[in-house]
């Protein structure tokens, strides 16, 4: 029986060495801060997991390991009940992270000088990785549009791809930080897109079990010419808070793309993943539905709050229309402060922790992220101390 259910108690995460919450003074924020940035959840992930972890820490050897079907099998029957997606096992190959197997594919499919597509606001890694390995930044932005949710324009991401003679694009599916669901239709008019102009497809679903509104969509999933160009990014990590472990199931149909990627990760001196992860994901997979319907019950009831929270209580305030992720955008640019004032106001009088706009690029000055995979309490706490700035 699932025994982690309860999302409302505080758990003290302080003096664990946890990056969320004992780094603040190390990464140039006051000491007191309450942190809401990073991507983990304050939640104790499933009892299975950790009934799972304290059996191999009882046998207590922690020598080389790797995954056997029993792996696949969990990972593919998660792949197939939440979104009727069928794998095949030579398609998988396993990595410390999406982000590292982001580079990963910027060094398998791209040549230093070359052009990545991306759409900006995005998640900040996407743009350190292809800086990072030479690359250019090549952004088909998003537009913010009246009903405060975000819309690609095809046009402008169809000349991206033929006047720059970009080879390789990082889609966020769902979309970290806006929030956004794709469609299915929107998925396929990018899909067709980059298809016909040869464009292999980085799809990092890492968020994909957060979909509040609409249904996530495989992107390789969708068309059969599509899993011939698009490496698919998955983990338990956002999902069952394992982040720390650092697992990542990568899917790749196509032989020869999964050839060369398999290729850099060896180049890079990575062999195989810590048996610590690979039994918390296989666990997580297998045993772990129940805690996860619970968590995202609670997550959506924090979203609900927020919306509620914002409309009513934060002046110039706007929260962008959320479909996706544990992660809100609130728009500030109607307060009348600037993106200094608004970072000072968060950081200082707030004495808040989020995650600024200006990270995820230009098209993100004035917003904020922030993360509400918390107990309400803290969320409610957070909130509070916005209002209390704004008046």
């Amino acid at each position: 029986m699932e025994r982690n259910l309860d999302f409302d108690t505080v758990v003290d995460r302080k003096n664990t060495n946890c990056l969320k919450y004992d780094f603040a003074v190390e990464r140039g924020m006051p000491e007191d801060v309450l942190p809401l940035w990073v991507a983990d959840m304050d939640f104790k992930t499933s009892s299975y997991v950790q009934d799972a972890l304290n059996r191999q820490i009882e046998h207590g050897i922690f020598g080389y390991s790797e995954s056997k079907d029993e792996y696949f099998e969990a990972v593919s029957g998660w792949m197939k009940r939440h979104h009727n997606w069928e794998v095949s096992k030579d398609w998988l190959v396993k990595t410390p992270g999406v982000v590292f197997a982001l580079a990963m594919a910027v060094q398998a499919f791209t040549d230093p000088g070359d052009k990545v597509l991306i759409q900006l606001p995005v998640y900040y890694p996407f743009s350190g990785v292809i800086r990072g390995n030479g690359r250019v930044i090549v952004s088909n932005t998003l537009v913010y549009g009246d009903d405060n949710r975000y819309h690609i324009d095809f046009d402008d991401f169809e000349k991206k791809i033929v006047d720059e003679n970009i080879k390789l694009f990082f889609l966020c599916s769902p979309h970290n930080p806006v929030g956004r669901v794709w469609t299915k239709e929107e998925l396929i008019q990018l899909g067709d897109i980059c298809y016909k102009h040869h464009v292999i497809v980085v799809s990092d679903e890492i968020h994909a079990d957060f979909a509040f509104k609409g249904k996530h969509q495989v992107f390789a999933n969708l068309k059969k010419e599509y899993e011939e160009i698009t490496i698919t990014c998955t983990a338990p990590s956002k999902t069952f808070n394992l982040a720390g472990l650092q697992v990542s199931n990568v899917f790749i149909a196509n032989p020869k793309l999964r050839k060369a990627f398999c290729k850099q990760i060896d180049i890079a001196g990575y062999s195989q993943l810590n048996v610590i992860g690979l039994v918390a994901c296989e666990a997580a997979y297998r045993h772990g539905d129940e805690w996860y319907e619970a968590m995202l019950r609670y997550v959506k009831s924090n979203i609900d709050f927020t919306r509620k929270y914002v409309e009513e209580n934060l002046p110039g305030v706007t929260m962008a229309e959320h479909e996706g992720t544990y992660l809100v955008w609130l728009d500030f640019r109607d307060t009348g402060l600037d993106v200094e004032q608004l970072e000072h106001m968060i950081v200082h009088e707030a004495k808040l922790w989020l995650d600024s706009g200006k990270i995820f690029g230009d098209s993100g000055k004035g917003f904020q992220r922030i993360n509400v995979a918390c107990p309400r309490v803290v969320l409610e706490e957070a909130l509070s101390r916005i209002k209390s700035c704004l008046k």
